[in-house]
């Protein structure tokens, strides 16, 4: 049996590692500062990598065993809707990320 808090924690990892890459790339759109170009050009290939055929590939055969798991019974409901939730975060979060963007400007 596989077990769901370790995919609940490595979901939350990779959402937290591409939301701050969002945030670095957002960043780019300003002045980075000096000495900030070796930082922000690694911080887009991370991104490039998270978002890339690899998280795709990961995301797509953690969605299908969770679903299995969840049809014959070994996982409870919640934690399957957990993972699931988890990889909308991680590909949605380029656009979760604008909006809460825009909604700020929106305020100011």
């Amino acid at each position: 049996m596989l077990f769901p808090g370790k995919f609940r924690a490595a979901v939350a990892t990779l959402s937290s590692i591409y939301l701050w890459a969002g945030v670095a790339q957002a960043q780019e759109l300003g002045a980075d500062p000096a000495g900030s170009g070796v930082i922000v050009s690694a911080v887009n290939w991370l991104q490039g990598t998270l978002l890339g055929t690899v998280a795709t590939v990961v995301a797509v055969i953690a969605v299908a065993a969770v679903g299995l798991m969840m049809l014959t019974g070994r996982i409870n409901w919640r934690y399957g809707a957990t993972v699931i939730l988890g990889c909308f975060i991680l590909f949605g979060a380029a656009s979760i990320v604008a909006g809460i963007q825009s909604t700020a400007q929106l305020g100011q």
